[in-house]
């Protein structure tokens, strides 16, 4: 036996599972005939959670006609406030500065807020707009310019107030790491449209990762094709998939052909379907190095375009990455997650405060967002393109005052928040739900994380119950053993 053959041997062995173990083994554990019928009953209960099949990373069938094919998650990293963009409160501004009613703060367990807090008005002016009349801050001049085409819903609420859990909790199920998250899980029952692009892509801006990290978009237990692929505005868009220096493309070539009858042999022998994840890998980053750097290029974009998205050529920025995610789906990439950092507002400074923190932020982005939605629309995409926006949870009524600071924030609130949506199957022009008269609680059709989770999947065609995945001897899936579709949101 050559030296290859016996290290590949080794690995063989190595690498064996205890399930295969026992599946070679059959007769020295009973009768030939008990071991035929266990392993016929393993098969069929694997084949039907989707575990054996002739590939593996098939896409799964649609439970139903979807209304949705790709979608765009904005994500404002540090949680916005929307009591200060969405859910105007008369009684705040009535009660501005005054001591908070104890019946409110008592039993609450808040992460920076100490004492006695003080109610606090919103300090900008709101109006309603479009035939819908949805009411809309003074800080989102153009979003009021879409305003029939989204749909706000001001009743969520989460289990979580710390930023990381909560964004785990968002686009994970869980509040840990670990877990797959929403656009693994979408590209593992939707497959890939593109040949030469990963399915699930993440674009970042803000100056900073959202903390939750990488297990936002990563595969969890699923198998490693599902998870999210971060590109970068500047420099090589991803990581390492250059080529390195002196390697011609014709010597890459031959190296990955090489590398994929060596992979093609261990999957014979071994019969790990992650082996099938890796050969898929390696030929999708062959094939990303020709088309990222194209997609990457937005110059070529007309000038009205990116003048309606307010790009800046050569930055890394928000609008950047909106026009990015729409030449991305145009593409074939069925899921794109942007992550915005900076929506903390928690008033220590004036850098983080309700006036130039949240009016910065806002003017990053607000641009952005209303022109993807247009830009969508007059595509032909909207309809069939699932648009959400929203932080990971609210901020509270009160003013947070950390350390006697003079400057207006507020402190993590997980009671109430709201978001938006458009496109792919939601009702356009819609406020959904309603919080109490200081925004405390979400009192009316309340909309928990789980139930967002679950009304996504549903766009997409799929009953959340029954897009699972076992591991470890259980059924997982996105919404864990909670969550219902919202179909008041639906068309």
């Amino acid at each position: 036996m050559n030296p290859l053959s016996r290290e590949i041997n080794q690995q063989a062995l190595q690498a064996v599972t205890r399930r295969q173990f026992f599946g070679r083994c059959a007769t020295g554990i009973g009768s030939l005939a008990l071991g035929s019928l266990l392993n016929e009953q393993i098969h069929a209960k694997e084949t039907a959670h989707g575990l054996i099949a002739t590939d593996p990373l098939a896409p799964k069938t649609p439970h139903f006609t979807p209304r949705a094919k790709r979608a765009i998650y904005l994500h404002m990293a540090g949680a916005p406030s929307a009591l200060d963009l969405f859910d105007y409160k008369p009684k705040l501004i009535e009660l501005n500065n005054q001591p908070c009613p104890e019946s409110i703060y008592k039993k609450e367990r808040f992460a920076f807020i100490k004492g006695v807090p003080k109610m606090l008005g919103t300090p900008h002016k709101f109006s309603r707009n479009g035939q819908s009349g949805l009411e809309v801050s003074e800080l989102l001049p153009h979003l009021v310019t879409v305003a029939d085409d989204i749909t706000v819903v001001r009743s969520m609420h989460t289990s979580q107030f710390n930023h990381a859990p909560a964004q785990l909790f968002l686009h994970t199920g869980a509040p840990r790491q670990g877990r797959p998250g929403m656009g693994a899980w979408l590209t593992y029952g939707l497959g890939n449209e593109s040949q030469d692009l990963p399915a699930f892509v993440v674009l970042v801006s803000g100056g900073k990762t959202p903390d939750g990290g990488s297990s936002l978009w990563g595969s969890g237990f699923l198998p490693t094709v599902y998870q999210g692929v971060q590109c970068r505005a500047q420099g090589d868009p991803v990581l390492y998939v250059s080529d390195p220096p002196g390697m011609s493309r014709e010597a890459r070539r031959r190296s990955l052909d090489a590398l994929k009858d060596l992979n093609e042999m261990q999957l014979q022998q071994v019969g790990d379907p992650e082996t099938l994840t890796r050969i898929a890998q390696y030929e999708l980053a062959y094939k990303m190095q020709a088309s990222v750097p194209e997609l990457m290029d937005i110059s070529g974009e007309p000038e009205t375009v990116k003048k309606m998205y307010g790009i800046e050529p050569g930055k890394v920025s928000f609008a950047n990455n909106c026009l990015l995610a729409r030449r991305m789906l145009e593409r074939g990439t069925r899921f794109v997650q942007l992550f915005h950092w900076g929506w903390d507002q928690h008033g220590e400074s004036k850098g983080n405060d309700l006036f130039d923190g949240l009016g910065r932020q806002c003017k990053q982005t607000d641009q952005a967002c209303a022109a993807l939605v247009k830009d969508l629309k007059q595509r032909g995409m909207l309809d069939d393109t699932l648009v959400i926006w929203g932080g990971e949870f609210g901020r509270t009524p009160m003013n947070e005052e950390r350390n006697g600071s003079k400057f207006l924030g507020r402190d993590h609130h997980p009671h109430a928040f709201s978001i938006w949506m458009a496109g792919g199957g939601i009702k356009p022009g819609l406020t959904y739900g309603e919080t109490d008269e200081f925004g405390y609680h979400a009192v009316k059709d309340r909309v928990h994380v789980h139930d967002l989770q679950a009304t996504i999947l549903h766009c997409f065609g799929f009953d959340h119950t029954k897009l699972t995945y076992r591991f470890q001897g259980r059924d997982y899936r996105l919404t864990d053993v909670h969550g219902e579709v919202v179909d008041g949101l639906l068309v």
